[in-house]
């Protein structure tokens, strides 16, 4: 059997390894794509272990080994292997990111064990229809910005990583010193991540597109294909000199995956107030939930992984 040892530092080169693995059990959390796990390399360091079948996920912040849930036909005995390597290992938590299903599955083989929901995480899932077309009452308000910006404003599309990757650099430069990355570190992480999505987007197999004003790229989407019917957004960036700027970009993207796709997945809210008033503002089809589990049931347990 396996042990932490076996685990190998996941590097852009593994990609073949995750895409084979992924065409048969595609992911169901925006965490376990490839992408987001080699872009945030810099700041969590990921591992995987490809047994029988079977891709274990593990990162390691601050040091502690964060285990996922196997992805792969279900079996008992790897399950039940990676669960005594968490316990045997110096961290305090058995298995993170669990969804629904898994819960299911893994109570069955440890009824026992607590789980304990972690909202901060929940993916949110919508419609590609829902936003490319807006309709309803319940899109009023973001159908009234969009009017607003047409008003004022034309502007071009174009798709990104073709002839534009120094401007788009230059324009995640310009963003950054609007948001002030520097001094917080959350931001000055995602900064280096986008940039290295940007980088790499071919050799990730990425899309999207930029927005030109007065052919200055003034707002960027970056997309792929996840799973099923399903396409997430790795990140989505906008400059604040245009009001309703980021409910056009949102609005165009949508009308491009949904000629293919039937949802779209804007990730997690990482339990930041505005972030997760404007998700909910876009009225979510459905959340992706994950739960933990702790090594030691503790009653009352309120903390949670702070990154996974």
């Amino acid at each position: 059997m396996f042990d932490l040892d076996d685990f190998q530092p996941l590097a852009l080169k593994d990609k073949p390894i995750f895409d084979e693995h992924y065409s048969k059990f595609p992911p169901n959390h925006s965490e376990n794509a490839f992408t987001t796990l080699v872009s945030w390399n810099h700041y969590v360091q990921s591992y995987y272990l490809v047994e029988r079948g079977n891709l274990i996920i593990m990162t390691k912040p601050k040091g502690q080994a964060r285990l996922r849930p196997p992805s792969g036909n279900r079996n008992p005995d790897i399950l039940k292997r990676t669960v005594k390597i968490a316990e045997e290992s110096d961290t305090d938590y058995l298995l993170v990111l669990i969804n629904n299903r898994e819960r299911d599955w893994i109570s069955k083989l440890y009824p026992e064990m607590q789980f304990t929901q972690h909202r901060d995480y929940f993916d949110y899932v919508y419609l590609a229809s829902d936003l490319a077309e807006l309709k309803g009452k319940k899109y009023l308000k973001i159908r009234s910005k969009l009017n607003r910006f047409n008003k004022h404003y034309g502007y071009k599309i174009e798709p990104v990583c073709e002839s534009n990757i120094a401007e788009l650099k230059e324009f995640l430069q310009r963003w950054c010193l609007w948001k002030d990355c520097e001094s917080d570190p959350m931001l000055d992480n995602e900064r280096i991540a986008v940039l290295y999505t940007i980088k790499h987007c071919f050799d990730l197999g990425l899309e999207g597109i930029a927005l030109r004003i007065d052919d200055e790229i003034e707002a960027v989407s970056v997309f792929e294909f996840m799973s099923g019917e399903m396409a997430v957004i790795h990140f989505e960036k906008a400059m604040p000199d245009f009001e309703g700027l980021y409910q056009i970009i949102n609005k165009e993207v949508a009308k491009i995956l949904a000629e293919n796709h039937r949802f779209i997945n804007r990730q997690s809210d990482l339990g930041i107030d505005g972030l997760r008033t404007a998700k909910m503002r876009y009225h979510p089809h459905h959340m992706i939930e994950v739960q933990h589990m702790a090594k030691e049931t503790i009653e009352g347990l309120d903390e949670r992984p702070e990154v996974y």
